[in-house]
């Protein structure tokens, strides 16, 4: 891959893989910081990357694997000296999108998002990992197997367990859609 098919490549899946990096962490500046991360990496191996390939599943493996070394590295750091729990970080960057609603609506929107995400963080890795590559990437089922390295059936098992999860846990708050 060249510059040019790089940059193509950035200005074409860039937001994806902020997005995911973001809802990864958790948190808009951790997100951006394994956002850099991952861009650092692939510019190191852009010479090794083909464009033929699906190059997004690739970067989004990089940055999972990125993410999953800093949070192994934040753990082992956290036995040691008390670090504020994961759960403490919100997404304040998210925002959902203006569609002529009234202040109020906006508010409410954005409150049940960022609950739900709440939610979402809050499952176990094997899950929330499958929902986040499918609905914040967009990505195919098959596009998720690849990346996480398992079978698409246990892709679409995961899936169908977290989803089955956050309904219980959203209904538990009652949350009724």
């Amino acid at each position: 891959m060249n510059n040019d098919e790089f940059e193509q490549f950035v200005s074409r899946y860039g937001s994806d893989i902020l997005r995911f990096c973001r809802m990864t962490a958790g948190d808009r500046e951790i997100g951006d910081e394994l956002y850099q991360d991952t861009m650092l990496k692939l510019t190191e191996k852009m010479r090794k990357l083909d464009p033929g390939q699906n190059t997004k599943s690739y970067a989004l493996s990089v940055s999972l694997l990125l993410w999953k070394n800093r949070h192994r590295k934040y753990i082992s750091r956290s036995r040691l000296i008390p670090i504020d729990s994961l759960d403490a970080l919100s997404d304040d960057g998210w925002e959902p999108s203006d569609d002529g609603a009234s202040p109020e609506e906006r508010l409410l929107n954005k409150s049940e998002v960022h609950t739900v995400l709440k939610v979402v963080l809050k499952l176990p890795e094997k899950y929330r990992v499958p929902i986040l590559l499918y609905y914040s990437a967009e990505m195919q089922v098959s596009e998720i197997a690849k990346v996480l390295h398992i079978p698409e059936g246990t892709v679409k098992t995961r899936m169908r367990k977290a989803k089955k999860m956050l309904k219980e846990e959203l209904e538990a708050l009652g949350y009724d859609r």
